[in-house]
């Protein structure tokens, strides 16, 4: 299974619009960050995508990624599926509709803002396209069979909302959480990568923190964790150095194995 990394920013992206702080200025490109999504290439070549960010379409020319065959949602907020309208180069040479997986107050909450992409009733215009979805409710806790994986959603929250988290076989992938209580835990424990998301070193209201971030991986206990969701307090080589052994923190276009 491959594992690459679209964007592993904020909501705010960084650099962040307005300011002019060191590492919004950096020439690091690990320290440029598009808002957080992922790309999963499983062993039988399927490609799911994990949100879809308003640079969905730079990402994933930059990763060279032209096929997706699912979308597994984490929630609706705006930073995590702004971008769904570029899937329409893809559902246009598919000639089919592309499933997208999430909860279901989630899909309803796409239906409602990106009507014309899920109401088979609002037709294109003759040599024109939309983009084609069907929605998938998922159940928490149950494994659902994607392609060739099992894929788990893990209920953890977000303030007021309500996040999944997805274990994707050996992969576990946590964004937007602010604690990871022990029935998400129990699912995602016995992967060997985790993906987490480290707002900032203080607490937060609806993020998890820097040290939160690393006590819930410990709990989960995974050979390797990557750190996404990264804001502009951190020069990526600083974070780097200062993490302990198996801990790194992720950058866009990162591709790793899982």
């Amino acid at each position: 299974m491959k594992l690459t990394f679209l964007g592993t920013g904020t909501s705010f992206g960084v650099p962040q619009l307005g300011c002019s702080c060191a590492v919004c200025q950096s020439r690091d490109p690990r320290d440029q960050r598009t808002r957080v999504g992922a790309a999963v290439e499983t062993d039988g070549g399927a490609v799911l995508l994990i949100d879809t960010p308003p640079e969905l379409r730079l990402q994933l020319v930059r990763a060279g990624i032209s096929r997706v065959d699912a979308v597994l949602y984490t929630h609706g907020h705006a930073d995590h599926t702004h971008g769904i309208d570029d899937l329409r180069a893809i559902t246009a040479r598919r000639n089919a509709h592309l499933p997208m997986y999430g909860a279901a107050e989630t899909l309803d909450e796409l239906a409602r803002k990106f009507v014309y992409i899920f109401d088979d009733s609002i037709r294109p215009l003759p040599g024109t396209t939309k983009p084609q979805g069907r929605a998938v409710p998922m159940i928490p806790g149950v494994a659902t069979r994607i392609a060739d994986v099992d894929v788990t959603a893990v209920p953890v929250p977000h303030g007021h909302v309500t996040v999944f988290a997805y274990r994707i076989g050996p992969l576990a992938y946590v964004t937007d959480a602010k604690a990871v209580p022990d029935s998400a835990v129990a699912l995602l424990r016995g992967a060997r990568v985790l993906v987490i998301n480290a707002l900032f070193r203080e607490p937060h209201p609806s993020h998890l923190s820097l040290p939160e971030a690393l006590r819930a991986a410990r709990a989960i206990g995974a050979e390797r964790t990557y750190l996404t969701h990264l804001t502009h307090d951190n020069f990526h080589a600083d974070l780097e150095a200062e993490l302990p052994a198996g801990v790194a923190p992720a950058f866009d276009g990162l591709t790793i194995t899982v």
